[in-house]
This record gives C-alpha cells, sequence and structure tokens, in this order.
C-alpha cells in the first residue's frame, strides 16, 4: 500500500527543476557522491538499501534515491525530493522511493533534527554481526570509536509497518550509529560526510571482527579504562567524522587522485 501511494503521488509529482539553490546542490552533489563511494566499496544490496539527506533550507524535505536505481546509476539530478509525510514533492514522472527507505529515513529526519544525513546498507560484515548476540565487540582500534555509543533495534520484519518508526527512534536516541538485528548498519550525521564516513568505518570494524572471530583463537580485549579512553579519543582528539576525509573521497571519486598520486 505504501509504494502504491508513494507512485501515486509521483504521478502528480512536478519534473525536477533544473536550478537548485546552493545548499540543496550541495547536499544533492554529496549524497550521489556517497551512493557512487559505497558501490566503489562493494557496499551494496543492487537497488535495496538506501540514503538520504535533509535539504537545509527546507528541512522538511529529504532526498533519497528512486526505487529502481543502482548505486552507480544515482546522479544529483535523479535524487526524489520528499517531504516527512511521504509526499514526493520533486522527481521525474514514474519515480517512487523504497517504501521501506521512507519507513527508516523519515522516522529519523522527523524525529532528529540535527541530522541532516542517513545511511542504511545491508552489508556483509554489518549483517552478520547483527546476527550476532553480543553485537559489536571492542576488539579493534575501528570498533572501540562505538564503545557504549551505538544503538541496537529489534528486528520487526521488513521496515513496512509505519509504527515502527516511533521504536526506532526511541533505539536510536541520540547515538549516531545503530546495529539493526538480523538486517544491517545504520549511521547519522550532521552531513552526508560524517554519515559515510562513519558508515565506512563501522563497517570496517564489523569486517574485523568477523576476521577475527574465523581464527579460531581467543581474542584479546583491551580493559574498559582503555576502551573509554579510546572512545574518548576519538570524540575529543580528531574532527567529527568527514571532516579530514570527505574532500579526499571526493578527489578519489573524480579520479582526480590515485594511489601514486595526482593523474
Amino acid at each position: 500500500m505504501i509504494a502504491a501511494t508513494l507512485r501515486a503521488n509521483a504521478a502528480h509529482a512536478p519534473q525536477a527543476s533544473s536550478t537548485y539553490s546552493d545548499v540543496e546542490w550541495k547536499a544533492r552533489t554529496d549524497l550521489a557522491a556517497a551512493y557512487k563511494l559505497f558501490d566503489r566499496l562493494g557496499m551494496t544490496d543492487l537497488i535495496y538499501t538506501h540514503m538520504s539527506a535533509r535539504i537545509p533550507d527546507t528541512p522538511d524535505h529529504f532526498l533519497i534515491n528512486p526505487y529502481g536505481l543502482m548505486f552507480h546509476e544515482v546522479t544529483p539530478d535523479n535524487l526524489v525530493k520528499v517531504d516527512i509525510d511521504g509526499n514526493l514533492v520533486d522527481g521525474r514522472d514514474g519515480d517512487a522511493i523504497n517504501p521501506a527507505g521512507f519507513t527508516i529515513h523519515s522516522a529519523v529526519h522527523h524525529a532528529r533534527p540535527d541530522v541532516g544525513a542517513v545511511i542504511h546498507l545491508h552489508t556483509d560484515a554489518g549483517m552478520a554481526v547483527s546476527a550476532q548476540a553480543d553485537g559489536l565487540l571492542p576488539i579493534t582500534q575501528h570498533s572501540l570509536r562505538w564503545y557504549n555509543r551505538i544503538a541496537y533495534h529489534t528486528y520487526e520484519g521488513i521496515a513496512l509497518d509505519l509504527a515502527e518508526r516511533e521504536r526506532l527512534v526511541a533505539d536510536l536516541g541520540n547515538h549516531h550509529s545503530m546495529i539493526l538485528r538480523n538486517h544491517g548498519l545504520l549511521t547519522v550525521g550532521q552531513d552526508v560526510a560524517e554519515a559515510a564516513v562513519l558508515m565506512y568505518y563501522l563497517e570496517q570494524a564489523c569486517k574485523q571482527q568477523i576476521m577475527a572471530m574465523a581464527g579460531g583463537r581467543p581474542l584479546i580485549y583491551p580493559s574498559p579504562e582503555v576502551c573509554e579512553h579510546t572512545a574518548q579519543q576519538y570524540e575529543r582528539a580528531y574532527p567529527r567524522a568527514g571532516v579530514l576525509e570527505w574532500d579526499s573521497l571526493l578527489r578519489w571519486l573524480d579520479g582526480t587522485t590515485g594511489p601514486t598520486g595526482p593523474r
């Protein structure tokens, strides 16, 4: 029913405008870059995962991928603009969004005005850790960023029930990252850059955990004091995620830099 409603809204939506405000265009280009980034990293699930970005000058509107496009097909111009109630504000004839994507992203954007971007992926390692009873273990430097700082949401089936939104945002609370049990990973940020870099390192932490456990040998756990100290170092000794990394990632995606330097 949700999908039918979204498609009905899309049928009456205006064609995408050729001009956008500067802040909307920045949100569009950054979000499209995130799709390109995770496609290049192989962190995709065909057409079924999604990322969104709030439009700063119209904060009740957010951008998300059109349903049916793979990550490498997403561009700044074909992103769909939707409001918190699920109405398509700006898109092309026939556009729709993933109904589960709308459930998740509308919930977070409505409940967290501090959030400018939301990323939800079904990565191999992330889904594997989401199915482990102990969740993310504090066993690597990457994972210690999330020591006592990650949320969990119990699996309720495919996120088609709008009633799940209340429980999802209650579980997320004020965290910037959440493991959706038996499902995947979710990160949020002030902007696309923060959410994307958090997602990259959260997946790395999950991948390293699966590899360490596969070795079949006892694991070494730092003391709780060292774990907390390291988590605070991430918070206090460095800028927030994305501030240092995003421009270099954009250069990599644009092909202006490579493993041997400028091209």
